[in-house]
């Protein structure tokens, strides 16, 4: 399997399969979000646009970055999300660096959503699809954080070789700028256990695919490898 690691600055073209990391803390959040009973997630491309798909409908679950606002529903925080009741909602997503690595990669025939709580589920579809070749977004910090690269890295090794130890992995993303701005409180809607829920190695069994569905980038889980590019 040929890789390659870019940041979202450096996306020139539409890759033709894509594995979009956020692990600090977007896509933490999503498989919470799930794993607390949500059927989808809408991917937004602005804090207005999730109001205003939010205003559309108001059964919607709106999160965003950051500390609480007016209209917002939740903030993007796995644990201040993991004890909501979100069974059969539609959460819309708005985050600085995950959602906007996704949305950049929208005409790709595969884009997975990961973290460290969903690796081997998706290193199983990238196996199971028997990729030639992945484009990892690494989407903090420019493709420059660490914890994004480390987990990108750990999920194209476990791709191709199933005995890949995650413990250095783990340990870079714990070492992390992020990590300890989330820990030292400098980034605003965090909870204390946010860190330790971000480096819970496949905490989950799902992979989560994002399709276009109309207008909309929509997250979804998957129990199995992707069907078809669409």
């Amino acid at each position: 399997m040929e890789t390659r690691f870019l940041g979202i600055p450096e996306l020139a073209e539409a890759p033709s399969v894509a594995v979009v990391v956020d692990v600090m803390r977007a896509f933490t959040v999503a498989a919470w979000a799930f794993a607390r009973g949500a059927e989808k997630i809408v991917l937004a491309e602005s804090p207005e646009d999730a109001l205003a798909l939010k205003a559309r409908h108001p059964g919607w679950v709106a999160l965003k970055d950051g500390p609480p606002a007016p209209g917002f529903d939740a903030v993007n925080s796995p644990g201040l999300l993991r004890s909501a009741d979100l069974a059969g909602r539609t959460v819309v997503q708005k985050t600085t660096a995950g959602t906007v690595g996704a949305l950049a990669v929208r005409e790709a025939s595969l884009v997975l959503c990961a973290g460290f709580v969903v690796a081997e589920a998706t290193a199983r579809v990238l196996r199971t699809r028997e990729c030639d070749r992945v484009t990892f977004v690494v989407t903090g910090e420019g493709g420059q954080a660490d914890e994004d690269l480390a987990c990108a890295q750990y999920i194209a090794l476990r791709a191709t070789e199933t005995g890949t130890e995650a413990t250095d992995f783990l340990r870079r993303a714990g070492e992390s700028r992020a990590a300890a701005e989330l820990a030292e409180g400098v980034r605003q809607g965090v909870h204390p256990d946010d860190v330790a829920l971000c480096l819970e190695l496949d905490r989950f069994p799902f992979a989560m695919v994002a399709t276009s569905e109309g207008s909309l980038m929509v997250l979804r889980p998957s129990m199995q490898s992707a069907g078809p590019g669409r």
